[in-house]
């Protein structure tokens, strides 16, 4: 985005209502650098500096591409994202889109810049929202050309050191060449990088360069707990800034090569030019062979806090495990004092259950002493003296005394008095009284009983027909 469009852009936000709804890439877990998305303009977003919106990764420098993606709305009103070739990508709801390839957006959608460095989230993770210009104008980054615009209009108030582009931008490409006039490029020679000139350029990249004793003592400082996360930070750190200066260092070495194979001539600057190459060329090595030192002692650090991790979740663990002791010896306890309880209920019980089975086993028994009672009375006062059976049909005589019917009839034929006191038969008389007094008590007799009477009915009845 040139600077022409961006003051088009920044006129219109400032005559823009406050009630009106915008998109916006709003920062996910921060209240600030959230993005706006204009309409009708292409924005642009990248670490370079012809870009809407600049992305600088404090911890990782290369995270962000020059131009890393673009936003574009359709004639539709929705708005699609196009990954520029990044090398670390531009992911949508956790998928990488190809290159090239513009993708429509929904409002809600998550649009993740770069990939997760180890041990921690992604550093720029968005998602698509449209608010109203009041409630999220606080919130919103500026643009790169109103920072710019904003740091030369104080630059007469504020006269400090402007960062380098190399500074601003961390880079690997060659140094660039000299600029001739002439039409003839073979007389272009590297621009000469001075040691104080790379010294400065690699401050940005390795800051404790310039003093390596807080280097050495915080390496002879693994135990620190404060420190750790930031000593493995710093570890990710310098194995990237290694890579930078041993591709620096490659570069100045295909230099220093180029300008010896060429024809020598008696040029004193270009012989200049050599030896400051191989002087910045011994200085990067020192630099590189620091943070290699740096590297290892780190990693040492890095083995030591990670023994010092194991051995606190060994400790953790113990605790755990005696705290587990501890309520597994509660538990037991309360189920000792729960078992303690239940015994005495049960001994409550089985008491209760004995005194009453005393009280059952009692009215057993006086219920087969009524039938024993019964019993008798039936063999002693309802039986017939002639069959000694229970009366059938039962007859009194003139005498008072009781027979079966069947009993007497018989008796009768051989002699015509009573069996018991020898009186003289005059009359005898059916007592339905005792029938029905007898079969009532029969009811309550057993079934052998009951057959057996039902048997002697039967055959009297046979008898006498």
């Amino acid at each position: 985005m040139d600077k022409e469009t961006a003051a088009d852009c920044c006129a219109a936000e400032d005559d823009e209502c406050p009630d009106s709804e915008v998109f916006c890439l709003m920062r996910v877990g921060r209240n600030s650098d959230w993005l706006r998305l204009f309409e009708n303009t292409e924005i642009t977003i990248g670490r370079g500096v012809d870009v809407t919106y600049q992305l600088l990764s404090p911890t990782c420098p290369l995270m962000i591409s020059r131009l890393h993606c673009t936003f574009k709305q359709s004639e539709d009103g929705h708005w699609t994202v196009t990954d520029k070739k990044s090398l670390n990508g531009v992911w949508v709801n956790g998928t990488r889109l190809p290159s090239d390839e513009s993708h429509q957006l929904r409002l809600g959608d998550s649009i993740q810049l770069g990939v997760p460095v180890i041990g921690n989230k992604a550093e720029f993770d968005y998602v698509l929202v449209q608010e109203p210009l009041r409630d999220i104008k606080c919130f919103l980054a500026k643009k790169l050309v109103e920072r710019v615009t904003s740091k030369s209009a104080h630059i007469s108030k504020k006269p400090k050191r402007k960062l380098t582009m190399e500074e601003v931008e961390p880079s690997t490409s060659k140094p660039k060449l000299y600029r001739c006039s002439s039409a003839d490029k073979s007389l272009a020679v590297p621009c000469p990088l001075f040691p104080l000139k790379g010294q400065q350029r690699l401050s940005h990249t390795k800051p404790e360069g310039t003093r390596p004793g807080r280097d050495d003592r915080q390496a002879e400082r693994p135990s620190d707990g404060s420190s750790a996360t930031h000593d493995l930070d710093n570890l990710q750190m310098y194995s990237q800034n290694i890579l930078l200066l041993r591709e620096q260092v490659d570069d100045t070495q295909r230099h220093v090569a180029s300008l010896e194979g060429e024809p020598r001539q008696a040029d004193p600057l270009r012989e200049e030019q050599v030896r400051e190459l191989r002087g910045q060329l011994d200085t990067l090595r020192a630099k590189m062979h620091r943070m290699e030192t740096l590297e290892k002692s780190f990693s040492e650090t890095k083995r030591l806090l990670e023994e010092q991790k194991t051995q606190q979740q060994e400790e953790l663990l113990k605790k755990q495990l005696e705290e587990a002791l501890q309520e597994q010896k509660k538990v037991i306890g309360e189920l000792a004092l729960s078992r303690q309880g239940f015994e005495e209920i049960l001994l409550a019980k089985n008491k209760e259950l004995e005194v009453t089975k005393e009280e059952k086993e009692k009215a057993r028994a006086q219920k087969e002493e009524v039938v024993t009672q019964v019993t008798e009375v039936l063999e002693n006062e309802l039986q017939c003296i002639i069959c000694s059976e229970l009366f059938i049909e039962a007859v009194i005589l003139n005498c008072a005394h009781s027979f079966c019917c069947y009993c007497i009839n018989q008796w009768r034929k051989k002699k015509d008095e009573c069996p018991i006191c020898r009186q003289a038969i005059q009359s005898q008389t059916r007592c339905l009284a005792l029938d029905n007094c007898i079969d009532r008590m029969v009811e309550n007799l057993s079934l052998d009983m009951k057959a057996r009477r039902q048997t002697l009915i039967s055959e009297r009845k046979g008898e006498s027909s």
